[in-house]
């Protein structure tokens, strides 16, 4: 009897499948990666320019009504015809600002009035009402 002699075949691994699978991974991590732009601050660096004068417009325009019922911007006491005039000034002067009425509680209501008609025709957006003590 012949014997036969038998190769011993070796085992190999077959890794063109490993291969597609991790470069279908690969595809796959690209794609869902999201691309995250990050915040930053800016800077403003100093220039060599001579610095620029602030105006200072800030702060409100308050005008205050004692318990007698006079009318006063700014120390002054106005008539009550001369309202309108000095907050279109005040409002020339400061655009932005917003206007109290400090009124004394025991003020009369047509000083009050006067100044809120005179600040609806000057065009002031902003106006409060407050109470004072002096």
């Amino acid at each position: 009897m012949k014997r036969r002699h038998r190769i011993d075949e070796e085992a190999e691994i077959n890794i063109t499948p490993m291969l597609d699978i991790v470069f279908i991974m690969l595809i796959f991590f690209i794609v869902t990666t999201s691309f995250v732009k990050e915040k930053g601050l800016e800077v403003s660096r100093p220039s060599n320019a001579p610095p620029k004068e602030i105006k200072q417009d800030k702060g409100p325009i308050v005008v205050k009504i004692d318990s007698s019922g006079l009318i006063s911007v700014k120390g002054r006491i106005l008539e009550r015809g001369a309202v309108e005039a000095n907050l279109e000034r005040e409002k020339a002067e400061k655009p932005a600002s917003p206007l109290i009425v400090a009124a004394h509680p025991e003020a009369d209501t047509e000083a009050l009035v006067t100044i809120l008609d005179a600040a609806k025709a000057v065009g002031i957006e902003s106006v409060n009402v407050a109470t004072s003590s002096q």
